[in-house]
């Protein structure tokens, strides 16, 4: 699908993975090799920012002929696993703006529901990098992109990076909103009866903050 984007499986990346799905890696070890992995995920979703040629002497008094980012971007996360993602964001995006959006899936119905949202005033002028570390049935990653297309963001300029995603997500993502672009780092094999995503690495939010 022309919207979805994997990361190269190199060997860096495949000793990444190993360590952060291992139950028995350290909640230290977890965060720091998760890191790396989303590191490298926020520099591919930059990747697909619109960019316009620009001129530069260089200090040997040389042209250089580069580019510049066109527009301007903003990050969103949807709590809470999604807030381990907004350091890398800060590291490699210069005074980034940084929204949130709180969604919990209803008991009853197993829908999710769109529990607050803080987002900047002017999104809908901005590029939006959607932060939520595991795409499972897709359902909270589709809510949130409706809140931002209700304040006016087009799907064309929201990218939604996750560490691993799995098919049911991405079916159900790319039929609801076909314009997002979706960067992952590993298509996973299945979700099971639990909506656990198989072979997965188990809760990642617990996991990386520490409240297993």
């Amino acid at each position: 699908m022309k919207n979805i984007h994997v990361l190269p499986y190199t060997p860096q990346l495949q000793g990444l993975y190993t360590i952060i799905r291992d139950k028995t890696t350290r909640r230290d070890d977890f965060r720091f090799y998760a890191d790396r992995i989303i590191r490298l995920l926020i520099e591919e979703g930059l990747n697909f920012l619109p960019i316009e040629e620009k001129r530069v002497v260089t200090p040997t008094g040389s042209d250089f002929k580069g580019a510049v980012f066109r527009g301007e971007i903003c990050a969103v996360s949807i709590v809470r696993a999604g807030e381990s993602m907004e350091h890398a964001v800060k590291e490699v995006c210069k005074r980034v703006r940084i929204g949130k959006i709180l969604i919990q899936r209803d008991e009853e119905t197993a829908e999710p529901i769109l529990f607050y949202s803080k987002l900047p005033p002017d999104l809908k002028k901005r590029y939006v990098l959607l932060l939520d570390p595991m795409l499972a049935t897709g359902g909270s990653a589709c809510k949130a992109i409706e809140v931002l297309k209700d304040v006016g963001v087009a799907e064309e300029k929201i990218i939604f990076v996750n560490l691993i995603a799995c098919p049911e997500g991405i079916k159900r993502l790319t039929s609801e909103h076909p314009e997002v672009k979706i960067i992952t780092g590993f298509i996973d094999k299945e979700l099971n009866e639990k909506a656990f995503i198989l072979p997965g690495l188990g809760d990642f939010g617990d996991r990386y903050f520490g409240t297993e």
